[in-house]
């Protein structure tokens, strides 16, 4: 067994380049359901890209750390494939949470088919070494795996449970600190031998060459986040709305035939929509606020959104609906405005968002 250690200033570097990585593909799909389907591909694709990119980056920055008492190389064709097995993971997990509908299943299965990605390219990318092999048993790779799955499924949970900035950035420390931590977790539980018998199936690619390589990887990446990270600290953008994974797509009017449901001591009863001032999200549902009550519906925001809109409600905030008939007072502020309600005794105002302001602003006669 050789013996061996790491570049304590590479250690950092990796996890550096897991974070960018991280909030450059999670803050690039905020909003992207709001796209139509070409758009959509584009931007998942895009994101799958620049995750599988930074996990892959990650991983041979944290192995030009390495520090063996012998010189290795890489086969070049392995190395390849390890890159494409982790975009190819993360695209598949993107299009789950992008193109079905976001359930808890979903985003736990996108976290579990992530998690495998940065686990196979780990080892993929391991069994690239020549002239040095790593050794490992099936109980390392589990103990591996289960720790790259939790945090993978822990990362995907926080940054699109409810997609907000904050949310973004927690997933992406969650990201980062998954990737680093598989890798790191994988290689103490590794073993490296000396193989004089070359298997490689392709070019070879010493670690100055790698180097170069991931040089370019990273720059792409820190390109991206510096990007993506101007958008982030600029003016604040209306988040999408918790649980909202329903392609983008043009209003369907359906009709109201019993009104608008909601829950009370087990039985289900339906409101007038004329009767309702405003609805706000809560979760997966929203809470209706008619004359003195709060009322608990099992519509989601954006469902409330489609089927009232031949009602007159408006979208005033990424968590609230409002009708404009029971608006007593609009204040306008500097890029916003609210929205204050005299006759619910349960509301008193919704908060306007700028991207809203014109629309509620010409519904109210402004």
């Amino acid at each position: 067994m050789l013996d061996y250690s790491h570049n304590a200033i590479l250690v950092v570097a990796s996890l550096g380049v897991a974070l960018m990585a991280g909030f450059t593909g999670l803050y690039l799909t905020h909003g992207a359901n709001r796209l139509d389907s070409q758009r959509r591909k584009f931007v998942v694709a895009l994101a799958a890209v620049i995750l599988g990119g930074g996990i892959w980056s990650m991983h041979f920055v944290a192995m030009l750390g390495l520090q063996l008492p012998i010189l290795f190389y890489y086969d070049a064709l392995v190395t390849l494939i390890s890159a494409l097995v982790a975009i190819l993971m993360v695209g598949l997990a993107l299009l789950l949470l992008h193109f079905r509908r976001r359930t808890m299943q979903t985003i736990v299965g996108a976290g579990v088919i992530v998690g495998m990605g940065i686990v196979v390219m780990h080892y993929v990318g391991m069994a690239g070494m020549q002239l040095c092999r790593p050794v490992y048993s099936i109980w390392d790779v589990a103990i591996s795996t289960v720790a790259s799955v939790v945090l993978s499924v822990l990362a995907i949970w926080v940054a699109y449970d409810n997609r907000t900035q904050r949310n973004i950035l927690l997933g992406t420390v969650c990201f980062g600190v998954a990737v680093f931590t598989m890798h790191f977790v994988a290689t103490g539980l590794t073993d490296f031998v000396v193989s004089d018998d070359p298997s490689g199936a392709g070019p070879e690619l010493n670690n100055q060459v790698l180097a170069m390589g991931v040089t370019v990887s990273v720059f792409l990446i820190c390109s991206a986040f510096l990007l993506t990270g101007i958008t982030f600290i600029g003016p604040s953008q209306e988040a999408e709305p918790a649980g909202d994974s329903e392609p983008a797509h043009e209003p369907e009017l359906s009709v109201l035939r019993a009104g608008v449901p909601f829950e009370r001591e087990g039985q289900t009863f339906f409101a007038e929509p004329s009767r309702i001032a405003a609805i706000r999200a809560e979760g997966h549902y929203t809470i209706l606020y008619m004359d003195s009550e709060k009322l608990f519906c099992p519509w989601s925001i954006t469902e409330a959104e489609t089927r009232l809109l031949s009602d007159g409600f408006l979208r005033a905030h990424r968590s609230y609906l409002v009708n404009p008939k029971h608006v007593s007072c609009f204040e306008r502020h500097k890029d916003n405005g609210t929205c204050y309600f005299d006759g619910v005794e349960v509301l008193t105002k919704v908060p306007v968002s700028r991207s809203r302001l014109a629309d509620i602003r010409s519904a109210l006669g402004l």
